[in-house]
C-alpha cells in the first residue's frame, strides 16, 4: 500500500485534543480528513472548527469505512476494545496515539487484514490551539511494519514534526521518559509556586519568575548540553548554599526538604561531568544530602 493510498482519506475514532490538533495539523499539510466519530457533542465541533471541510460525522464503524487510515485517538484503556468492536479490512490501517500502549492493542484489526501502528506526538495536548502552535519541531514515536512505518514518518515530517522509529517492546519506556519534562515538570514547578507563597507570593508571580530561568535553562542545555547546561550550588560545589537551603525547607516543608535532597544528590554525577565539582567535594555534598 503506497503512501498516497494508505493516506488518501483519513479518519478520526475520537474527537479530543489529539484529534484536533492532528486533524488540523493534516489538514494544514494538504492531506484529507473525511471522516470522525465521538459522543461528545463539544468535542465534535472543536474538531469541525479545526478541520475545514467536508469532514462526515458518523458511527466508527462509518468512519472505518470511509477511511483509508484510521487513527484511534481514544483513552488508552479502550483502544484495544474499541479496536476489537469495528470490523476492520484488508487495505486499511489502524493507528493509535498512544506513548505507552503497544501495537499488540490493535492486534484484532492486524489479524483481519489491517495495518497496524502508532504515532504519538511528544506534546502536551491540554489546549489543541497551543498544541498544534508547538508541534513543528517536536518529535512523534512512531512505530507499525515497514509499509505503514515509511507512510508514518512521512507523515510526521509533513507536518513538521521529527519522526523517530522505535523498536517493539519500548513503548512503555520511552513514554515515562516523557513525563520527567511534562507532567513532572508541572508538579516541581508547583513545588516552587507553594514555596513562594510562604513568603507572601502569588502563584502567578512565580510563574512570572520560573519560566523565565527555565527557558534560559532549556537554552543553556541545548548550547551546551546536558551537564555543561547545568548551573546551580551543587555544580559549584558550594556546600554552604545547599545547607542553607536545606535549614530553610526544613523549617517549612520536610517533604519538600525530602524532594530537594533526592534532586541535589542527582545533580552530581552532572557536575563531576561537567568538571565544575572535585570527587572529594562531591562526596561531602552527597554525605550532607544523605544525612
Amino acid at each position: 500500500m503506497s503512501a498516497a493510498t494508505t493516506l488518501s482519506r483519513i479518519g478520526f475514532i475520537g474527537a479530543g485534543r489529539v484529534a484536533q490538533t492532528l486533524a488540523s495539523a493534516f489538514s494544514r499539510a494538504n492531506y484529507r480528513v473525511v471522516a470522525v466519530s465521538s459522543r461528545n457533542e463539544a468535542n465534535l465541533a472543536g474538531f469541525r472548527a479545526r478541520c475545514p471541510g467536508d469532514v462526515a460525522v458518523g458511527s466508527p464503524q462509518e468512519v472505518v469505512d470511509q477511511s483509508s487510515i484510521v487513527f484511534l485517538t481514544v483513552s488508552d484503556d479502550a483502544i484495544s476494545s474499541v479496536c476489537a468492536s469495528l470490523r476492520w479490512h484488508p487495505g486499511i490501517a489502524v493507528v493509535h496515539c498512544s506513548g505507552a500502549t503497544e501495537i499488540a492493542a490493535l492486534q484484532s484489526a492486524q489479524d483481519a487484514g489491517a495495518s497496524i501502528g502508532a504515532f504519538h506526538p511528544m506534546q502536551m495536548f491540554t489546549n489543541p490551539d497551543v498544541a498544534l502552535a508547538g508541534l513543528p519541531g517536536c518529535t512523534v514515536g512512531i512505530e507499525a511494519h515497514r509499509e505503514l512505518l515509511d507512510d508514518l514518518l512521512d507523515l510526521a515530517r509533513a507536518i513538521n514534526c521529527i519522526p523517530l522509529s522505535l523498536p517493539p517492546g519500548v513503548r512503555p519506556l520511552y513514554h515515562a521518559s516523557a513525563y520527567y519534562v511534562g507532567p513532572f515538570l508541572i508538579a516541581l514547578l508547583k513545588e516552587g509556586a507553594k514555596l513562594w507563597q510562604r513568603f507572601g507570593a502569588t502563584e502567578r508571580q512565580a510563574m512570572d519568575a520560573m519560566v523565565p530561568l527555565l527557558q534560559g535553562t532549556v537554552a543553556a542545555v541545548m548550547d551546551g548540553g546536558l551537564a555543561r547546561g547545568m548551573g546551580g550550588c551543587v555544580a559549584r560545589g558550594d556546600i554552604g548554599t545547599i545547607q542553607k537551603h536545606l535549614d530553610a525547607l526544613e523549617n517549612c516543608d520536610a517533604s519538600a526538604a525530602c524532594l530537594y535532597r533526592e534532586l541535589a544528590i542527582r545533580n552530581i554525577p552532572l557536575a563531576l561531568e561537567r568538571g565544575s565539582l572535585s570527587p572529594d567535594l562531591a562526596r561531602k555534598i552527597e554525605e550532607l544530602l544523605q544525612r
